[in-house]
């Protein structure tokens, strides 16, 4: 028989040996993959070349800087932007897929029946990212020098005076079907897809107006080949000096502008939406996004998520009070 110390030895040492065995043999935790681990979607509800689409690329283009990953921009117009909702909602909740929204998200809810989509219950807010104000504009040719001589000609014809927005639901449609109804007038709306496709039938010669927001229309006012009415701020805009706001043309308490904000879809992680939300504020700090917004009298909108989700709430009961008090309809 060993001796005990000898025995006492012996233990210790198989018992190390099967120690270093475990450690050697035992299977270690995979290491946490980095998000985003993929590209990054960020859909848009219109088509190329509109507003959205702008601030979308443009936007795109600093969150890919911060975040170190592709970011595409995938434009699906149509449907007053439910296509592009629907796209979103039905995605996977991991962070890589995307929507910069505007109004007619917080609108649809209730201009759709049944609704679409639920705001609270399928989206996740992420980050406010500016606005910019709407404007009234016809091609430099056009007969109609004023907002009043537009009025009246509505007056004596109804329904000849048309006019293009980015789509039914989108807040210039909606501002301008709230000024019918007050002005007793009645125009004929023709929904495209995007500012864009507006703008081009509206140098065309194809519509009458256009009602769009100020980022869309300023190259082409400032080439001369737009002539904007009415600005729809409360006050004139630092970029059309010269264009009395709506209120000043005999119609107050029809202030609109357009506001942008990125969104995920239901379940997004918390600390994926906390992420997500700072690469947006340093987008926001930018000077090129800064500049793209101000550039067209708008401006950026930094601010917790909290805020947004606020906003979202409070735009989607105002558009329901308004969209059934004028009896307004997406078609």
């Amino acid at each position: 028989m060993k001796p005990p110390s000898l025995l006492r030895r012996h233990l210790m040492g198989a018992l190390a040996s099967l120690g270093g065995m475990a450690a050697f043999n035992w299977p270690r935790p995979a290491r946490a993959e980095a998000w985003p681990a993929k590209p990054i979607r960020l859909i848009v509800g219109y088509s190329a070349g509109g507003a959205v689409d702008i601030i979308a690329r443009d936007l795109a283009q600093q969150l890919q800087a911060t975040l170190g990953q592709t970011v595409i921009v995938d434009d699906r117009p149509g449907a007053g932007t439910n296509i592009a909702n629907r796209n979103l909602i039905e995605s996977a909740p991991d962070g890589t897929t995307l929507m910069l929204v505007a109004n007619a998200i917080a609108a649809n809810p209730t201009l759709y029946q049944p609704p679409p989509f639920e705001p609270a219950r399928d989206l996740t807010p992420v980050a406010l990212v500016g606005r910019v104000p709407v404007v009234l504009a016809v091609p430099a040719e056009s007969k109609l020098q004023t907002l009043a001589q537009m009025v009246a000609q509505a007056k004596a014809k109804p329904g000849t005076v048309t006019y293009g927005t980015p789509g039914n639901g989108s807040t210039p449609h909606l501002a301008v079907a709230l000024f019918e109804h007050a002005a007793g007038i009645q125009l004929t709306e023709v929904p495209y897809k995007g500012g864009a496709q507006a703008l081009t039938d509206a140098l065309g010669g194809r519509i009458d107006l256009v009602a769009l927001n100020a980022l869309e229309v300023l190259p082409q006012s400032r080439s001369g080949k737009l002539r904007v009415l009415a600005v729809l701020t409360p006050t004139r805009s630092a970029i059309f000096p010269e264009v009395p706001t709506i209120a000043e043309s005999g119609y107050p308490g029809f202030e609109a502008s357009v506001w942008y904000g990125v969104v995920g879809p239901a379940h997004l992680p918390p600390a994926i939406v906390a992420r997500l939300h700072e690469a947006v504020e340093q987008a926001l700090a930018t000077p090129a996004l800064r500049q793209r917004l101000a550039g067209a009298g708008g401006e950026v909108l930094p601010g917790p998520t909290e805020r947004f989700a606020e906003l979202l709430a409070s735009e989607q009961a105002r558009y329901a009070k308004l969209i059934r008090g004028a009896g307004i309809r997406p078609e």
